[in-house]
């Protein structure tokens, strides 16, 4: 059988020859396109390799097979780089994307971030996109010439607006951020570097972005059957998993759980899969654009489910609330590891000097606000491990997070 050949960049994907360059210039390399290099740079970072020991649901001694944030942005970057393959987009920006997406995230997963977020209320509160925005552009310090990754452009604009514009075009801040406005971390790179926070972001951050639902919903439901937390016939209440289900029953019907749970999954994605394909393609034919900028400046996103999956993403998302994401044993667990994470702020607050190192060093620097940052910098990089050793090493008594 013939192999389909990747599909020609498209003249709205994004061209590395033609990238708006980094924020301190350096000279190309002679082997990679710049977006193969920032891959390469995300990759090798050391926010990076810490996501192999940080939360996604279950914490690390729950089990060895579910999914952490390491195994989870690899799924995303395999989904990002098909979709982006599929329609003519640059599959090295889509995988850089995918690659860097989470490496602003806290130990213990959303459960860090509330408490974080807690303990920051007075200065803005904590956001994980904004800190993988830190990490990349200040807090990796790697390189002799500067601090950050000095990734390119359109890289660093795709993670700041993968889900869409931030502000309008007045600069006022709109979405999620209309309210409490815009993270320190966003409005202090900007005013060096300009995202161009009023407009969408690349059809590559926009596909990078649903393969992070795709990779969710699917990895979410094989995780929550692994923790025994519902069964297969349970999520027959989802139209789309019912029809898998049927579907595959019908040829198979002696397939045991486990291979029937893997058989789900697996067709699961590629159902979400070909429909991102078919309605992005749908969108972009529509649109007509003849550059990345023409999709930057559309009235709405090019990267979309159809009308009818997302209905069913928001159906496997409420299946899931209750008997996983809310579930009284994760909801136990994780409300330990908030204790853990304010423990640990409150002690280095009244104790910088019990802080490693470098980042003992510089407590004292900055206005009260900058030295609470800079303590959130540090426990956000924590991995789950790390953070339940300090708990241990200054407290008399830590969760096990069991």
């Amino acid at each position: 059988m013939a192999v389909e050949a990747p599909r020609a960049r498209e003249p709205y994907g994004s061209d590395p020859k033609r990238s708006r360059g980094r924020l301190r210039p350096e000279a190309a390399s002679p082997t990679r396109n710049a977006f193969r290099r920032d891959c390469d740079r995300i990759i090798h970072s050391t926010a990076f390799r810490r996501l192999a020991h940080k939360t996604q649901v279950f914490v690390f001694h729950e089990g060895d097979h579910f999914r952490t944030r390491l195994t989870h942005t690899l799924e995303v970057a395999q989904i990002a780089r098909s979709l982006a393959r599929a329609l003519g987009l640059d599959e090295d920006l889509a995988e850089a994307l995918a690659l860097a997406h989470d490496l602003g995230h806290t130990p213990f997963g959303h459960a860090g971030e509330r408490a974080l977020s807690h303990c920051l209320a007075a200065c803005g509160g904590f956001d994980h996109n904004a800190q993988t925005l830190r990490v990349v552009t200040v807090l990796e310090r790697r390189y002799a010439g500067f601090d950050g990754l000095n990734l390119t452009w359109e890289t660093l604009e795709g993670l700041v607006k993968h889900n869409g514009p931030l502000t309008g075009r007045d600069g006022r801040p709109s979405g999620r951020y209309r309210e409490h406005g815009l993270p320190d971390a966003i409005i202090r790179h900007d005013r060096v570097q300009d995202l161009q926070l009023w407009s969408f972001a690349s059809a590559e951050a926009q596909v990078a972005a649903i393969a992070d639902d795709i990779a969710y919903d699917a990895h979410d439901l094989d995780d929550g059957l692994r923790a025994q937390l519902f069964v297969l016939d349970e999520m027959a209440e989802i139209g789309l998993i019912r029809d898998i289900l049927d579907e595959f029953r019908q040829v198979r019907p002696a397939l045991d759980e486990t291979r029937a749970s893997h058989e789900l999954v697996r067709q699961l994605i590629t159902c979400l899969i070909e429909d991102v394909i078919a309605e992005t393609d749908r969108r972009l034919q529509a649109l007509g654009p003849r550059s990345a900028d023409d999709v930057r400046c559309a009235g709405s996103q090019v990267g979309s489910f159809s009308t009818a999956m997302a209905e069913a993403d928001r159906a496997i998302k409420h299946f899931l609330s209750p008997r996983m994401y809310r579930h009284a044993r994760i909801s136990r667990i994780m409300g330990d590891a908030e204790g853990v994470v304010r423990d640990l702020f409150d002690h280095y607050c009244a104790a910088p000097e019990d802080l490693p190192g470098e980042w003992a060093h510089g407590a004292g620097a900055g206005d009260a606000a900058d030295r609470l940052r800079r303590i959130a910098d540090f426990i956000a990089g924590m991995t789950d491990r790390y953070a339940l050793n300090e708990h241990a090493r200054l407290f008399k008594a830590t969760p096990e997070l069991r």
